[in-house]
This record gives structure tokens, C-alpha cells and sequence, in this order.
């Protein structure tokens, strides 16, 4: 992450002065993140509640817009003040990089106390640890490579669900037909990246997609499988709304679930929305794979990353949100809440719909394999660098229906290239 190691010498300065800590005398914990949509303030409001609960004040920093990149900038300019919160909503290897700025607290203590190495999947624990020491605590693991279908829309437009692309083209036809908007998407950066990158996993498979977000293979990126991704991208673009622009994901799953729209391409957060519209998982609606994506799992996982506190009470109230985070209760009321799965590995999955049962057998079927992958729309596999540099590109391309598929393969590598 360009962007934060610049600010290290800032920061460095900063952290010379006291660290934030004016608090209830019973401790407060400041939580930054960006739950904000209706199924996602629910969720949260778990987690504020057990909090309270344990006599401990929770201060709530909710912070909309972007995907995430709006909290984070929040963050940087908290940190670069020497005054960041207690826990801050932060993913993938830019854990790594606040703990290289010296700015995360080490939960040793709590994670052993509680067994995090038993209750977490083996595969993902390094995702949360700096330097071997636990520096945040994961609170689930969303599924990226949905699509959420409303299968009454499917059925007025005689419409098959997908199981590969061929078929999905052929569903949108049909919907189109029947006088539906196909396929619901908000004309937002990590929006278009989300569906770009379920069709990346399609056309390329697990090691082609691991090989283009992960490892950042030039002749990955640049390749005809790659060309034909963004041929797909061209061609779905036809059946989005053309007056997209700017429209938040919550909007466009609204779409169909009042019928106006047949489908969306979103991680399985969306189930949040369906959820508060009291809409129940395999009859008012239906998540599959993606099509051509059975058999993998792109991963998008909700860590709160520990900052460095100086009041022992809040640091009380900050090791009793560790605690808690990854407890039972609340990981059952808030993946219930949010549509994601538990991070834990021995829940009773009896408690959770159809869509989570899925999603905890196909976790557990691609974590045999090369099927498990970072997601890249959603700062899992790469620096933000070059998450940005991709997302210009994708949103680019897809803004321009005369754009060139061959032209923007190369742009993507160039651009990758560029920012690392």
C-alpha cells in the first residue's frame, strides 16, 4: 500500500505524542468501519450491543461510501494525527501494512485464551497476524462469486438459472424480452471490479485468476483468456442499466428485490438486504456460483484491526471487542444479520439459511484445493496501489461501449506495472 508507507514518517512523528484516550471511566472502544447499508447497521448493532453489555461504552464511527476507501482515508489522516480509534475495519495485506507502521496492538493473550489457532481456518490465520503476533480479529468470510437471483422475475421471463456464461447471456436475453432490467449493478469502481473479477475466475479458472491478482503475471494479463474476459465484460454491460453511474450496491439489490430487475453479481452481503426486506433464502430468492465459477470461492473477510491505546480501560474495552467479535452469539446474530459466513470453525450451521449452508460447503470444498481466492474488488489480494490501478481500467472499459478488449488488457498489465 503506496499511499500508507508514505505516510510512515507522519506517522512516526505523531506516535511521539499520547495516544487518544479521554473515555468513560469503564472504558470506551472507538470502532471505524463501513456497515452501513440497513442489513449491514443490524449486523453491527450485535457487536454494539454485547459490548455494552459487558459495561464497556461503544463509540460508533460509521463511515459510508466507496467500498471501504472513504473510511480509510478517515484512517490515515486519524493515524497521521497520532489519534486513531481503538479498532478500525481494515482487510487483507493492508493488515500487514499498518502493522508495519508500529500502529497495531499485539491480542496474543486474548487469542490464546480463546483458542483463535483451533477455532480459524488454517489457511487464512497469516491474513491477521503481523510478524506472528495476532494484530486483528476476523468477524466472517463474505463469498464474492454470487449471483442473486429473483426467481419470480425468472419465471414471468421463462428464464433458466445459469450455470455457465453461455447461459447467463441467454437468461438476460430473456429477461430483456420480457421487459426487466437484467441484471442490477451500481455504476461504482469496486462495483464493476466485483463482476469483473467473478468472470476473471470463470474464464481463467482459480490458477489463472491467482496467477493475473495474486502473483501479477504479465503474460496473465495480457493473454487471450484475459482478452475474452473483457469481451464478457462488453457484453454484460448491454443488459446494465445505462443510467448506473454513481447507483450504491444496496440500490441495485433493491432493484431485485422489488421485481424490477432479475439479477445482481454482488458478494453475499447483498443476502443482508433481502434479509431486512423479510425475504426468505430459496423461495423469495436464490443465490448460486457465479456461472463457471462451481468449485471456488473468492473470499472478502471483515477483520477490525487493534490500534494502540494508553488508557488501560479502554484497552480493557478493546480486548473485551476481540473477545466477543469471535464468540457464538455474536457470530451467529451478526452473520445472520450481515449474509456472510461464520469464521469460526464449529458452528451449528443448522441455525443459518440455505445461501450460508452453501457457502460453508463450498468454503470448505475449495479449501481443498486451489479453489480459495483472495478476492481483488475487495482489498483481499493486493496493495490498494494496485487495486486502484485495475479498478480504473475495468471502470473505463466498461464506461465505454466502443472500448477494445485487446487494448484493455494490455492498459490493465501497464497500469498494474505502474503502481507497484
Amino acid at each position: 500500500m503506496n499511499a500508507i508507507t508514505r505516510l510512515a514518517t507522519a506517522v512516526s512523528l505523531a506516535c511521539a505524542l499520547p495516544l487518544s484516550a479521554v473515555a468513560a471511566d469503564n472504558g470506551t472502544v472507538e470502532v471505524l468501519h463501513w456497515w452501513t447499508s440497513g442489513g449491514e447497521a443490524a449486523a453491527v448493532q450485535t457487536l454494539k450491543q454485547q459490548i455494552e453489555k459487558d459495561g464497556f461504552t461503544w463509540k460508533d464511527n460509521a463511515v459510508a461510501g466507496g467500498g471501504g476507501a472513504a473510511a480509510m482515508t478517515v484512517l490515515k489522516s486519524r493515524a497521521v494525527a497520532g489519534n486513531p480509534p481503538a479498532a478500525a475495519q481494515i482487510k487483507g495485506p493492508d493488515i500487514q501494512e499498518w502493522g508495519a507502521l508500529g500502529l497495531l496492538t499485539e491480542l496474543d493473550e486474548v487469542a490464546s485464551a480463546n483458542h483463535w489457532d483451533q477455532l480459524l481456518p488454517a489457511k487464512l490465520t497469516p491474513i491477521w497476524k503481523y510478524d506472528g503476533h495476532y494484530v486483528a480479529v476476523p468477524v466472517n468470510i463474505h463469498r464474492v462469486n454470487w449471483l442473486w437471483i429473483n426467481p419470480q422475475v425468472f419465471e414471468k421471463a421463462g428464464a433458466k438459472v445459469p450455470e455457465t456464461l453461455d447461459e447467463l447471456f441467454a437468461a438476460a436475453d430473456k429477461l430483456k424480452a420480457a421487459g426487466f432490467q437484467p441484471l442490477a449493478h451500481g455504476g461504482q469502481p469496486w462495483q464493476d471490479s466485483t463482476v469483473f473479477e467473478s468472470l476473471v475466475l470463470s474464464v481463467l479458472g482459480p490458477q489463472g485468476y491467482h496467477k493475473a491478482f495474486v502473483e501479477l503475471d504479465e503474460q496473465t494479463l495480457t493473454g487471450a483468456k484475459m482478452i475474452e474476459t473483457f469481451q464478457a465484460l462488453q457484453r454484460l454491460a448491454g443488459y446494465m442499466d445505462p443510467n448506473r453511474a454513481g447507483r450504491d450496491w444496496n440500490i441495485a439489490a433493491a432493484e431485485v428485490i422489488t421485481g424490477k430487475a432479475g439479477m445482481q453479481i454482488m458478494g453475499d452481503w447483498a443476502k443482508s438486504e433481502w434479509t431486512a426486506a423479510h425475504k426468505v433464502a430459496g423461495s423469495d430468492y436464490q443465490c448460486v456460483p457465479f456461472p463457471g465459477t462451481q468449485g471456488s470461492f473468492t473470499y472478502n473477510i471483515d477483520s477490525l484491526a487493534m490500534f494502540k491505546l494508553s488508557n488501560a480501560n479502554d484497552i480493557k474495552a478493546q480486548n473485551d471487542l476481540a473477545k466477543v467479535a469471535l464468540e457464538k452469539p455474536f457470530q451467529t446474530a451478526f452473520n445472520q444479520n450481515k449474509g456472510s459466513l461464520p469464521v469460526r470453525q464449529d458452528m451449528d450451521m443448522s441455525q443459518f439459511d440455505a445461501c450460508t449452508q452453501r457457502s460453508a460447503k463450498d468454503f470448505a470444498e475449495a479449501s481443498k484445493g486451489d479453489g480459495l481466492q483472495p478476492s481483488m474488488a475487495h482489498n483481499m489480494a493486493s496493495s490498494l496501489a494496485v487495486q486502484g490501478a485495475i479498478f480504473d481500467v475495468v471502470s473505463n472499459f466498461l464506461n465505454d461501449p466502443k472500448a477494445d478488449p485487446a487494448k484493455a488488457a494490455k492498459q490493465l498489465s501497464a497500469a498494474i506495472k505502474a503502481s507497484r
